[in-house]
């Protein structure tokens, strides 16, 4: 019979499968200045919230639960402009490597006391909320229609014994 994974590697499972479209995003801006671009009545670029959403998992994820020592700037992940992609990629591959090591520390004992569990669950949809907003920015400034395939479940379905890790 096969284990059930426990709630905190589908949390791991659901961050890791959400970096990895944010990655996908950024990745298909053809041009690269567009992940800077700010339409009218547009408050953040597509760059900026993948900083910003790479910057929170890497702190709360990464350092809060894993102990990883990165220490945020989040002024700096709203006032960086120009940055090239391979260092928005960079920073969202760090977030990656948070999410791996800092819910490999967590059971879903941890997920039952005050702080982790309700903060997680916020930290889910505040990342899926922005991700939608990058791609809708991609979709308005490219023009390129339709999905990349963002969000799939079949991404959350485990493999082998892989019940523990993102």
């Amino acid at each position: 019979m096969t284990q059930e994974p426990q709630l905190s590697a589908w949390i791991a499972r659901i961050l890791v499968r959400d970096l990895r479209t944010l990655r996908r995003e950024v990745e298909s801006f053809a041009d690269e200045r567009d992940l800077w671009r700010v339409p009218p009545g547009i408050s953040n670029s597509a760059g900026t919230l993948a900083l910003h959403l790479a910057g929170n998992i890497r702190h709360y994820i990464g350092t809060v639960l894993g102990g990883t020592g990165y220490v945020r700037d989040r002024d700096a992940e709203f006032a960086l402009r120009d940055a090239p992609r391979t260092d928005l990629l960079g920073t969202i591959d760090a977030a990656l490597i948070a999410v791996e090591r800092g819910m490999a520390r967590v059971n879903d004992a941890d997920l039952a006391k005050p702080y982790p569990d309700p903060h997680l669950i916020h930290l889910i949809a505040h990342f899926t909320y922005h991700l939608g907003q990058v791609d809708y920015h991609r979709r308005l400034l490219t023009g390129q229609p339709g999905q990349i395939h963002a969000v799939g479940f079949g991404d959350l379905v485990p493999s082998g014994d892989d019940t523990n890790r993102a």
